[in-house]
């Protein structure tokens, strides 16, 4: 039987979505699910990691894992791999999980594949389905050499738990020749409010057609009503009207709402990418020839410096909020 690990994280001393997505796609290949935890709050995890179906979890607890980057994660992990040799290796498409993955295939030469949207059985292994070219084509990738990896984007998989009960738990020491040559000086956690963009259930996104960095406002006036988070194109983020951290699309967030509200985004590859798997799509551009309407279930030609007001009149009007 096929062994399988999956690297899981931990963000503020809890399991990130991705992670606890990647378990559920792991569960589904069958085989013996194993994680491997190298944070120092990992013990507050491990039932919940056993929910989620791992049978074994490796636990690393020291403070190194938190003060440095990537290093010292990656030593150890690669001396797990040469020690047990899974079968497959899943990371989530995290910062920490691309660095970590990258150094691991460095030292021990492992076939990596990126940006997977699924992971499949394929003959006596395992192949990835990956998007190319700015998300207009997917492409089935085998998985060959030992312990290949795969970097999962998230919401590739939704996150549910299984029947598993209490894993086995192997303690994991950090050796001293670990390297630990970078250091993680300062943390900084944007301040927000509402639902966080990744699990909002409405996100309300603006692009070039807001026309300045202060018509963001009415977005985020939308987004209260509706119980919802405010996304962002790279075009906008990339003029620093907005932060990094509200950018939907290829190199930002992947979303998948209930209802996704694009306001002045014309719908380029690298956007729609993030934010195609909504349930229903809204567009408000201008520009009826725009792309962005052909993705949308529900498109308003029209300027959105006066649409989005009108919404929001008639919105508070109702007195309607969505849950």
């Amino acid at each position: 039987m096929s062994k399988i690990w999956v690297y899981a994280e931990l963000t503020n001393a809890e399991l990130a979505p991705v992670s606890l997505e990647v378990l559920t796609g792991a569960r589904q290949l069958g085989g013996d699910l194993e994680a491997v935890v190298l944070d120092p709050a990992g013990a507050g995890v491990v039932e919940t990691l056993g929910e989620y179906g791992a049978g074994t979890v490796y636990l690393g607890l020291d403070p190194s894992y938190r003060e440095h980057l990537a290093q010292p994660a990656a030593f150890v992990l690669a001396g797990l791999v040469e020690q047990h040799h899974p079968d497959l290796i899943l990371f989530g498409a995290t910062y920490d999980g691309r660095d970590i993955c990258a150094r691991l295939s460095a030292r021990l030469g492992l076939t990596v594949v990126a940006n997977v949207l699924d992971v499949v059985p394929h003959g006596n292994g395992y192949a990835a389905v990956s998007s190319i070219f700015g998300a207009t084509q997917n492409v089935t990738t085998e998985l060959l050499g030992p312990s290949p990896c795969a970097l999962v984007r998230a919401k590739s998989f939704v996150a549910a738990p299984g029947s598993g009960t209490g894993p086995q738990v192997v303690d994991v020491a950090l050796p001293p020749e670990a390297p630990t040559g970078a250091r993680r000086l300062e943390s900084v956690v944007t301040p927000s409010s509402g639902p966080k963009l990744e699990e909002a259930r409405v996100v309300v996104s603006g692009g070039r057609g807001l026309q300045a960095p202060e018509n963001f406002r009415i977005l985020e006036q939308l987004a209260e009503l509706l119980n919802g988070a405010v996304g962002a194109s790279r075009a906008v983020v990339d003029a620093g009207w907005v932060p990094y951290a509200r950018q939907v699309g290829q190199t930002g967030k992947t979303v998948k709402p209930d209802v996704y509200i694009a306001c002045g985004i014309s719908g380029a590859m690298q956007h729609t990418v993030g934010m195609k798997g909504a349930s229903h799509i809204i567009a408000i551009n201008k520009d009826r020839d725009a792309p962005i309407f052909k993705l949308s279930d529900l498109g308003v030609v029209g300027d959105v410096l006066k649409v989005v007001p009108a919404l929001i009149s008639e919105l508070e009007a109702r007195g309607a909020q969505a849950p």
